[in-house]
């Protein structure tokens, strides 16, 4: 029966991860999962799928074709029984709900949109330590006795010396019998990842392209947690001045200023270098704006930043440029004018709305850096 019930529940989850890559586009562009997440599980809304059957209606009424009218007059579309306001009787759609965890969530976004494995950048890791249950010996707790190698030794010494009653086996362990499992520390490697996330918060970027953002950072947090043991994350808005905030505060702030692009390259870059030595740590900075900037000059001062700082210590650096009614839009044209994509690391997206996010996200995540 157990063998059955885990066979039923394997050809459920296919199903369920079917819908789920069939609809994916779907819920990326809504944002549908935003509000579902738990610390570990995403929950997921599934239509249920009812088995075809015939419905029979009442007896009193005709046959197929009965009724009033000719051949070949124009159907009219049928009123319903329940006025407005009133309670129905009929059944409506169910939906079902089914908790998919994060890391199930990523295998599905990366065989979907096809996104290579990440190669994290050098070879220096932060290691931690575990312990390994590797030996035995003759020591120890109670705890840890290891029962199947003590019963082992027991019968071994009871067989040499001879008191051993086979019609009637009995082992009865003395304290030299007794055997314990113990551990070795073990050093595991663990190769770590930082993503600072920069948004443009001044009065030019509306709820819409906020939303935006938010959606799109979710997706990318999904999939690169599943490429790293350790994921720390960072949230700097700008105006005209740049802050670190939590991520509560980042995806709600609504500011009026102006925008300075480079005071939160200069931030990004401070944060790096006193508290992420490239060595040790892969970075990812993602800055998602209109591409309005106040002037040519903070312009010139955002390029040297980035290729004197903020370049030469992240794996790779991504600008996603919402579209917005407001902004002017001149930022990426600047970015890919002095920079390009394979030399220097710098990736850039235009995000129209919802329907781009899926492209943009590939557009950051398919290099596989």
């Amino acid at each position: 029966m157990s063998q059955k019930i885990d066979q039923d529940h394997s050809r459920f989850r296919k199903i369920v991860r079917g819908k789920i890559k069939q609809n994916l586009r779907k819920y990326i562009s809504n944002g549908d999962l935003m509000g579902r997440q738990g610390k570990e599980k995403v929950s997921i809304p599934l239509p249920q799928i009812d088995i075809p059957r015939f419905r029979f209606g009442p007896r009193d009424q005709g046959g197929v074709g009965q009724g009033e009218g000719d051949v070949g007059d124009q159907l009219a579309p049928g009123e319903g029984e329940g006025g407005a306001g009133e309670a129905g009787d009929s059944p409506g759609e169910h939906v079902l709900e089914v908790d998919v965890s994060f890391e199930e969530l990523a295998e599905i976004l990366g065989e979907e949109l096809e996104l290579p494995r990440i190669e994290p950048r050098g070879t220096d890791r932060i290691v931690s330590q575990r312990l390994k249950y590797s030996s035995i010996r003759r020591t120890g707790p109670n705890s840890l006795r290891h029962f199947k190698r003590t019963y082992r030794t027991a019968l071994k010494r009871q067989i040499s010396m001879g008191a051993y009653n086979f019609d009637k086996p009995v082992i009865v362990p003395v304290p030299d019998d007794m055997r314990y499992r113990s551990w070795k520390v073990e050093p595991l490697p663990e190769t770590n990842a930082v993503i600072v996330y920069m948004m443009d918060v001044s009065g030019s970027m509306g709820d819409e392209q906020k939303e935006i953002v938010r959606i799109e950072s979710f997706w990318i947090d999904t999939w690169l947690r599943s490429q790293y043991d350790g994921l720390e994350t960072r949230f700097l808005i700008h105006d005209a001045t740049a802050k670190e905030v939590d991520r509560d505060t980042f995806f709600r702030t609504r500011e009026s200023g102006g925008t300075m692009i480079s005071s939160v390259y200069k931030l990004c870059a401070q944060i790096i270098e006193q508290e992420y030595p490239p060595s040790d740590w892969n970075i990812y900075p993602f800055h998602f704006s209109d591409g309005d900037n106040w002037s040519v000059d903070d312009t010139a001062l955002c390029i040297r930043l980035l290729r004197e700082k903020v370049l030469p210590a992240a794996n790779v650096f991504c600008y996603g440029q919402v579209e917005s009614p407001y902004g002017s839009g001149q930022f990426i044209k600047d970015l890919r004018e002095h920079f390009n994509e394979e030399k220097d690391g710098v990736i850039t997206s235009e995000i129209a709305g919802r329907e781009a996010i899926v492209d943009s996200i590939k557009t950051f995540l398919g290099k596989g850096k």
